[in-house]
């Protein structure tokens, strides 16, 4: 949809979407033949088309201190080796695995330390900004660069496909009509500083993390909760640590898939949490797809935005409310006053996360 957060905002904004037809492998045996990927992203050579989607993200982008701690996230890093690599391509076996993608972008970037791979599902990039702000707030870096990545290949779609997870039509969030997600792919980076770290190198903060919070509902190895426990605790965590009340958070970036189960848990879970208040929320699935572990640190970009600019974008796909999601969720842009909002995600295994965003 776009290589800049400007972009995919304006994008959001515009009602635009990225679900096209799948043109990187043959679609057509599978439950859907729709997905968000990158136009011109290939590999080279052995390597992962990682190595490209990397260069896409960093390019232009802001000089990144040597110090900085990194923490990565991902569910399946350069997957895309393996089909090369069993089909008898040349392939770079280091790039499929989980752990080498700390040292990747650690060498692109000149960073002195490796840091690691948080792979917690669809919820992975979610927990690695947490741990990054937990170890700012403890005192144990003053600095943590989060760079989150997932694409979509044969072998994912598959998965999702035998799953029967998948939309054939691109997917519709909170939509009563909905029928599964859509795919999709993408990276996101977030330095994130101390007040003092920040200060003094006269950076201009786009928010703040204020609470953050993970649970595991020990349900099922694929759907959530039906009673949202897991998330409502994870939200519960977040609020209790922050310090601010539920009624102080005035927009709500959701997991929002387009799944059955899973948009119903949401918003079972957010009744929970808001009462009768009903809060502004969205979904950015329905623009650039389910990107799984890049997921969060998308959301959290955009949850940022949406702060700044006081504006609630739409959720694209949804034509027809489920009738839970009437007064949440909406079609078109709406403004809000407010100081805080949260963003969550849901994944496979039950885990589900939740931050606090804050205006700076």
């Amino acid at each position: 949809m776009s290589d800049s957060l400007d972009g995919l905002w304006q994008g959001l904004l515009a009602g635009n979407t990225a679900i096209r037809p799948v043109s990187r492998f043959p679609a057509k045996n599978y439950s859907a033949r729709v997905a968000a990927c990158i136009k011109d992203l290939k590999p080279s050579g052995s390597r992962s088309m990682l190595h490209a989607l990397l260069d896409r993200l960093f390019n232009n982008w802001c000089p990144v201190p040597p110090d900085a701690f990194l923490i990565t996230a991902t569910t399946k890093a350069g997957i895309d080796n393996l089909e090369k690599f069993s089909t008898g391509k040349s392939s770079d076996i280091q790039d499929m695995l989980l752990s080498s993608l700390p040292a990747i972008v650690s060498e692109k970037l000149g960073l002195t330390h490796r840091g690691f791979n948080i792979s917690s599902a669809c919820a992975s990039s979610t927990i690695a900004v947490a741990q990054a702000a937990a170890w700012i707030a403890s005192g144990c870096a003053d600095v943590v660069l989060v760079c989150c990545l997932d694409m979509v290949t044969e072998f994912i779609f598959s998965g999702f496909s035998a799953l029967r997870a998948l939309s054939p039509l691109p997917c519709r969030p909170f939509d009563r009509d909905r029928n599964g997600l859509s795919l999709g792919e993408g990276a996101a980076a977030l330095m994130m500083m101390s007040r003092e770290r920040a200060n003094q190198e006269h950076r201009i903060p786009m928010g703040t993390i204020e609470g953050w919070g993970i649970a595991n509902d020990a349900t099922h190895i694929t759907a959530p909760a039906r009673n949202g426990c897991g998330l409502v605790q994870a939200i519960s965590q977040a609020i209790h640590g922050s310090g601010i009340p539920a009624d102080k958070i005035h927009a709500v970036s959701a997991h929002g898939t387009g799944t059955i189960y899973n948009d119903m848990m949401e918003l079972t879970a957010f009744k929970q949490i808001f009462g009768n208040r009903k809060v502004p929320a969205f979904s950015i699935k329905g623009a650039i797809g389910h990107t799984l572990g890049a997921a969060g640190g998308i959301e959290v970009a955009v949850g940022l935005k949406t702060l700044s600019c006081q504006v609630v974008p739409p959720t694209i796909g949804l034509t027809n409310p489920m009738d839970e999601a009437i007064g949440w969720v909406n079609t078109e842009p709406i403004s809000f006053p407010g100081e805080n909002l949260l963003t969550t995600n849901s994944g496979f295994g039950g885990i589900n996360a939740a931050l606090i965003l804050g205006k700076p």
